[in-house]
């Protein structure tokens, strides 16, 4: 990567093995794209079927370290980077979430880079149960981090949509999960200005709608930009305020579409 400057991704593949068997899919976007370090969430395959998808990546110079899950078809997230990573480490130190594959991290010289796929949750049910449990140690972990010294950046599906600029519809979905008022209020949390996280993407952008980062299959959702921003890159303060560049990379058009969530890209100075 450059001495200049690191390029971080993010995205949700919606499985690895349909990613890559896409005409325009995730092989192609890799090969085109400037980034230094890709995290990927959702990629629902153990170790040994992710290398097997991204063969041709990893022949093309990419390394990967991933965390599988522990259900099949589940969860599963991973770094690729253009240089190996000198140290990984899977979890974020709660038991109960080990093997669940959503969080892993890797460290590149003076930075650490995470790539977390938090629950998704639903409204009064035990999956939400589950996504706040998630939250509150996930919380503990992200304060540890800022205490570190190191430059980092949690980057992925955070499932939660911050603020009414983070959604479209937001007056339809007061009562869903990714925009309960909870959910919101741990974000107002972590972000707070002495907690050491900024949501780098909103400090780039400003007060503005969007950019949004997911949109349902269903319906028009796509073509009137009816999304959520849901995927973020959540920075130490020295790290984001080297962010020189931000951008999800929509996709021109719904049937060019390689997964429901587009890629969210920024621009470090190091």
């Amino acid at each position: 990567m450059s001495k200049s400057d690191l390029t971080v991704s993010t995205v949700n593949i919606n499985g690895v093995r349909a990613a890559t068997k896409k005409e325009h899919g995730l092989l192609q976007w890799l090969a085109g794209t400037r980034a230094d370090v890709v995290c990927l969430q959702e990629v629902r395959a153990t170790d040994a079927q992710l290398q097997a998808a991204l063969a041709p990546a990893v022949e093309d110079g990419w390394h990967i370290v991933s965390a599988e899950p522990e259900q099949k078809g589940r969860n599963g997230v991973a770094i690729l980077s253009r240089v190996p990573a000198d140290a990984h480490r899977i979890g974020h130190g709660d038991p109960e979430f080990a093997a669940s594959g959503r969080y892993i991290e890797a460290d590149f010289g003076d930075v650490t880079v995470a790539s977390l796929y938090l629950p998704s949750g639903e409204t009064d049910t035990p999956r939400q149960d589950e996504k706040e449990r998630f939250m509150a140690t996930f919380a503990e972990h992200m304060a540890r981090a800022a205490t570190a010294g190191r430059d980092t950046v949690v980057c992925g599906d955070w499932n939660i949509a911050h603020t009414e600029r983070d959604l479209k519809n937001w007056k339809g979905n007061k009562k869903s999960s990714g925009f309960l008022p909870g959910e919101r209020a741990w974000l107002d949390e972590l972000f707070a200005a002495d907690t050491g996280w900024v949501d780098v993407i909103r400090a780039l952008h400003g007060d503005v709608d969007g950019p949004y980062s997911w949109w349902s299959y269903r319906g028009k959702a796509f073509d009137n930009d009816a999304g959520w921003r849901i995927d973020y890159h959540v920075a130490t303060a020295g790290l984001a305020s080297s962010a020189s560049a931000g951008v999800v990379e929509r996709a021109e058009s719904y049937d060019t579409r390689w997964s429901d969530h587009a890629p969210v890209t920024v621009t470090y100075a190091r």
